[in-house]
C-alpha cells in the first residue's frame, strides 16, 4: 500500500516542522536574544548587533505595534536596538571625519 505524499509518513504530527509559531516561549526567546544582543552591542560590534537587536524585538513584537501585553523584552530590545544602531553610525561618521576624533 502507497503513501500519498506527506500523509502518514510524519512521525510527529505535532511537530512545528520547517514554519515555526510565533507564539508563546518563541515570542520570549526572540525579545531575550534581542535585549542581550542590544545590551552587547553597547560595548562590542553595535553596528552589528543594533541592527540584529532591531530584528529580534521587532519578530518578537510580532512585527505590529500594536498587542504589547507582556511583550517587554521585546520592546525593549526593539529601543536599545534603535539606539545601539544610532550610536554606532555616530561614532562611524565621527571616526571617518578628517579629524578621527567624535566631534
Amino acid at each position: 500500500m502507497m503513501t500519498s505524499f506527506g500523509q502518514g509518513t510524519r512521525k510527529y504530527p505535532r511537530s512545528r516542522g520547517r514554519t515555526w509559531s510565533r507564539t508563546g516561549p518563541d515570542r520570549a526567546t526572540l525579545g531575550i536574544i534581542g535585549v542581550i544582543c542590544a545590551v552587547a552591542g553597547f560595548f562590542v560590534l553595535g553596528i552589528i548587533l543594533g541592527p540584529v537587536a532591531l530584528v529580534c524585538g521587532w519578530l518578537a513584537m510580532g512585527r505590529t505595534w500594536s498587542g504589547a501585553n507582556g511583550a517587554w523584552p521585546a520592546l525593549v530590545a526593539f529601543v536599545l536596538g534603535a539606539i545601539d544602531t544610532l550610536l554606532a553610525i555616530i561614532w562611524l561618521v565621527g571616526a571617518a571625519s578628517p579629524g578621527s576624533g567624535m566631534f
